[in-house]
């Protein structure tokens, strides 16, 4: 690429691509507007439904549930077909006493002691979630923070530092301070006189004096002040023996060998900076309170086998997973929740187009992996409380819990978040083969107690899960460009919802946004039929 030339988004989102594979390069789409924000606004304002209009929902996630809720709420009869014995979808914990039975019939069963969990969907609530957060506390879901930024978790890479984790702090302050040094040499030998000012360049070389925790030359070096960031040898105290000793700087090779700038970027996406939340007790509760709401429209163990629509309405026929009973259920209208994986393998006689555009769709896979441990040593013994340890290994990253801390007894870390080629290698093994895999991996951060305080642990393999067979929607340009407008559009009288049919993938909130969306426009539609 010519220094002279302008770069194209596309151009930019393939190097970053490249550089920092998938999950760096969907976070940059959000960045530049590819997967936006929340446009939430307030709650649909549906009313007069006409007397008897019936509408039927087709699953219980978030989506399905919101569609009921509003759409009752309007005036219509509403009926949720719900394949799963339970509602929430994706929006679910992992409790000790559950039991977790995947394509192919490997069962876990959980063993978490009272109170703890895993979340093997989402597991995080960003602060410009609008609807989401909305709705909680219109249902009177607990919040708490949910630690994302920990400066003192670790950041592993089998290339650098002979494979030995090291504590983010260091490696940003470091990667921070070389590249102010660089910048301020570049502006003393007149490198940017071209681009920047006099005046300018003497307020750029003071910040970067402050931002880098430069000295008085302009070095980064071993310091007090540059421990005041990456952290001291023997840190201040009191007394007579009080002072601090600095620490040691990573020359800059072993800090680019890190790829630290990878984390720092993370951080600074927007669906991942502070504040963050999760709801106290699990995901689920989030789910559960949904239910709360609608839990008299909802038929479970109903698995769809068939939808067929017609000038005046839509019919669906389901069994009942436990006995195997048929039954055809009817409305006028129809709002389909129903994952995109299994949808396209649902016999229905909607358009070509929508048909084209549900095919078009693939998902993502992803595996989480939770680990109790019997005492809460990341923070006894490292001073780590929540955030993420970063990894090149297969297992990602391990996350500590947010909850309860300083107390005694068992908790779980998330002792995996894998997608991609390595969520896959992991699929494949049995589930005690993933355990064995996030223990070995994970130890790199705790070698001391990784094993030795391990109790029991659980999996959830996405692409193994029967009722959605992979994660999420993963549209790329081309597949939004050719088939978006046609999985979004109203056919004849089915309305499609959830992740999938948004700007917000992966997330709850666009799982919402679409069914207001969705139900907005279908009642619409109702009123001038």
């Amino acid at each position: 690429m010519e220094e002279t030339g302008k770069t194209t988004r596309r151009q930019l989102l393939s190097t970053i691509g490249m550089l920092g594979g998938s999950a760096l390069m969907y976070n940059m789409m959000t960045t530049l507007g590819y997967a936006a924000e929340s446009q939430f606004t307030g709650p649909p304002k549906l009313s007069g439904a006409r007397k008897g209009a019936s509408v039927i929902v087709l699953g219980a996630g978030l989506a399905g549930m919101l569609a009921a809720y509003e759409l009752t709420k309007a005036g219509y009869k509403v009926t949720v077909l719900e394949y799963q014995n339970r509602a929430g979808g994706r929006n679910w914990s992992v409790y000790g006493g559950d039991t977790i039975t995947e394509m192919g019939g490997a069962t876990q069963k959980v063993g978490f002691a009272d109170g703890n969990y895993l979340n093997p969907g989402p597991w995080r609530i960003p602060h410009n979630h609008r609807t989401l957060l909305h709705y909680c506390k219109a249902f009177n879901v607990e919040l708490q923070p949910f630690v994302q930024f920990n400066h003192n978790a670790y950041v592993h890479n089998t290339e650098a530092f002979g494979g030995k984790p090291q504590r983010f702090k260091s490696l940003a302050a470091d990667f921070e301070g070389n590249v102010a040094e660089l910048l301020g040499k570049a502006i003393d030998q007149k490198g940017l006189d071209a681009s920047v000012t006099a005046q300018d360049r003497d307020r750029l070389k003071e910040a970067l004096r402050e931002w880098g925790m430069l000295d008085r030359d302009m070095k980064y070096a071993k310091n007090l002040r540059s421990s005041e960031h990456r952290g001291f040898a023997r840190n201040p105290g009191g007394g007579v023996d009080g002072a601090p000793s600095p620490s040691e700087v990573f020359a800059l090779k072993d800090v680019l060998d890190s790829k630290i700038w990878r984390n720092m970027s993370f951080f600074m996406n927007e669906e991942f900076q502070t504040t963050m939340f999760q709801p106290v007790g699990g995901m689920g509760m989030i789910g559960k309170a949904f239910a709360s709401q609608v839990q008299p429209l909802i038929t479970y163990n109903a698995k769809v086998t068939k939808i067929d629509q017609g000038k005046k309405g839509v019919s669906v026929t389901y069994s009942d997973t436990g006995t195997g009973v048929v039954t055809e259920a009817k409305a006028d209208w129809c709002v389909c929740t129903i994952p995109l994986t299994v949808l396209s393998q649902i016999e229905n006689n909607m358009s070509e187009k929508m048909n084209a555009a549900i095919a078009a769709v693939p998902y993502s896979n992803s595996v989480k992996i939770g680990l109790e441990m019997k005492r809460r040593f990341w923070e006894e013994d490292a001073a780590i409380y929540g955030g993420h340890s970063f990894t090149n290994q297969e297992i990602g990253l391990v996350s500590y819990p947010n909850n309860n801390f300083l107390q005694d007894g068992p908790a779980v870390l998330l002792g995996a978040f894998a997608s991609g080629m390595s969520g896959y290698h992991l699929a494949g093994m049995t589930p005690a083969e993933r355990i064995e895999a996030a223990l070995a991996q994970g130890s790199v951060f705790h070698p001391e107690s990784y094993r030795k305080e391990f109790s029991n642990g659980a999996s959830v393999a996405w692409n193994r899960v029967p009722w959605i067979l992979g994660c999420c929607a993963r549209w790329t340009e081309e597949t939004r460009a050719a088939h978006y407008q046609d999985l979004v559009a109203l056919d004849g009288r089915v309305v499609l919802a959830g992740e999938h049919a948004s700007y917000v993938g992966c997330w709850m909130e666009g799982s919402l946004l679409s069914s207001l969306d969705a139900i907005t426009r279908l009642h619409k539609r109702a009123l001038e039929a």
